[in-house]
Formats: structure tokens, sequence, C-alpha cells
């Protein structure tokens, strides 16, 4: 199951209020969750009062391989939480010749010269039926 750190929308129109929350990457936005970590209330009157949030809660979740969304992400980051990030994958073997793909290589060059000797063999029976038209439109 992939779990994601996200914001669930509630409150009126015109009047966000959000409930960040820990959710089944598969429920919907404002679906079922798993625990719910806090609030962000962007309109609130004090910056103190925008922001109430369970720090080692999300610590705890992203610990555990919960992803969070890009919004939630950039408000840890504020609070100096930071997600463990993947070690890039050595892939340098990626671009090496291979037999496989020296044979899938030598099957495309086959493929086009086939290609190239069907065309020109059509352009010349084409060229052969206008001469013979035209020799038996002189005769006539």
């Amino acid at each position: 199951m992939a779990v994601v750190i996200r914001m669930k929308r509630t409150g009126r129109k015109n009047r966000p209020f959000y409930r960040i929350s820990v959710a089944d990457s598969r429920d919907p936005r404002d679906g079922r969750t798993l625990e719910s970590l806090g609030h962000y209330d962007p309109i609130a009157p004090k910056p103190e009062m925008q922001l109430q949030l369970d720090v080692e809660r999300a610590k705890h979740w992203i610990g555990l391989g919960a992803r969070p969304s890009e919004t939630v992400a950039s408000i840890l980051a504020r609070l100096g939480v930071r997600p463990a990030v993947k070690p890039k994958r050595d892939r340098t073997g990626r671009k090496k010749p291979t037999a496989a793909r020296a044979r899938r290589k030598a099957d495309k060059q086959t493929r086009a010269t086939a290609k190239v000797e069907r065309r020109t063999a059509r352009r010349k029976a084409a060229a052969e039926a206008r001469k013979a038209s035209a020799g038996a439109a002189e005769s006539a």
C-alpha cells in the first residue's frame, strides 16, 4: 500500500481550510485517512494560527515510507523536517553493447534495406509500365 501525506480540503467556498493527513494514495483527496497530523489555515489572521502540525508523527510516517505531496513537503521543509531522499541508482551500464541490441540493430538494417529494394522495384515497374503504355499509344 502506497501511503502519502497530503492535504484534505474542508471549509466553505472561498474560505479554504486544510487538514494534513496520512492516506492511502489510491483513496480520493477528501476520502478516508489513516491519521490526521494537523491542519493548515492559509487565511488565519495570525501566522502562528495558520499551521498546527504534529511533527513527530510526520517524521514517524516518513520513516515508514510515506511520501509527502509537494505542498506538504514544502511545509515540512519550513519546519525543518526533511524526508529521506533515495540515493540514485547506478545505471552506468545502460549504454553498453549487448548481443540483443546488436541483433536488433542488424534486423532493423535488414528491414531498411529490403524496404529500399521494394521501393526501387516498384518505381522501376511503374516506369516500365509508363513506357509500355506510351509505346502502345504511339503505335496506335
